[in-house]
């Protein structure tokens, strides 16, 4: 896919978390291809820094980071902002959609699933505010989900991270609204990302994605980049506290 081109983003300082893989690299290509100043984390190394490499170490920068370590998480927006200025943009990507059943959560679990799938939404928030507050501007991206709004089954926790993150994204608007911060949610479908395709789509699968969205086609990564460019660069300027749906009409 080649992107719409937002002058606004050239030279803008983004935090990607979860960036090496799946959607994450998406986003992190697509803001490197409008010439942005991108700092992202992960836990795979390996393609994190290949990714890195394959950009362009001068405006592209890779932390090996785990985001339910807080401390950890603000130390790695600290390396970004020291490195690149302050922090303009925020892509909150970062998350595990692990099946679960019911009966097998445990109160270790529960607490695993909520540090990364919705925890680290708000420290990370918490930690670039104060540089968006500084620049006059800004644009936090909260990653949501369908999961919830569709029912799917095994995955009660994570379905009930990715619909608080949608309450986070309304609050947060408010809060920092009167800064020019702006929060909103960017809402993905079934995406087909390797992960996807290697755990959870069946052969059986593309029945049903046909016969749910209302567009023909997969919903892939480069969809959510496009959706996210969109919303960190000064042309969503009057967007916020919104929720942008890109899963091809099934919900």
């Amino acid at each position: 896919m080649t992107h719409a081109i937002y002058p606004s983003l050239k030279g803008r300082t983004v935090f990607i978390s979860g960036g090496a893989s799946g959607i994450g690299a998406d986003l992190v290509t697509a803001f490197a291809a409008q010439g942005s100043n991108v700092g992202f984390v992960d836990i795979d190394d390996t393609s994190g820094e290949a990714l890195a490499q394959k950009l362009g170490a001068g405006t592209v920068f890779y932390q090996h980071c785990d985001i339910t370590d807080i401390e950890a998480l603000r130390g790695a927006i600290a390396a970004v902002r020291e490195r690149f200025g302050p922090i303009g943009a925020l892509v909150n990507n970062a998350a595990n959609d692990t099946r679960h059943k019911v009966a097998d959560v445990t109160p270790e679990f529960f607490d695993r699933t909520v540090a990364v799938n919705l925890k680290h939404q708000f420290f990370a928030a918490q930690a670039v505010a104060p540089d968006m507050a500084q620049l006059g501007m800004g644009s936090i991206i909260n990653l949501g989900s369908v999961s919830w709004m569709n029912k799917n089954s095994e995955l009660s926790v994570y379905a009930t991270c990715k619909s608080a993150a949608q309450g986070l994204t309304r609050t947060l608007a408010r809060d920092l609204g009167k800064q020019n911060i702006r929060v909103n949610t960017i809402v993905p479908g079934w995406v087909m990302t390797e992960r996807q395709l290697k755990l959870w789509v069946k052969p059986e699968s593309g029945a049903e994605i046909d016969a749910a969205q209302c567009l023909p086609g997969r919903v892939m990564g480069t969809d959510i980049a496009a959706m996210a460019l969109f919303l960190a660069a000064d042309d969503s300027r009057m967007c916020s506290a919104q929720n942008f749906t890109v899963d091809a009409g099934w919900s």
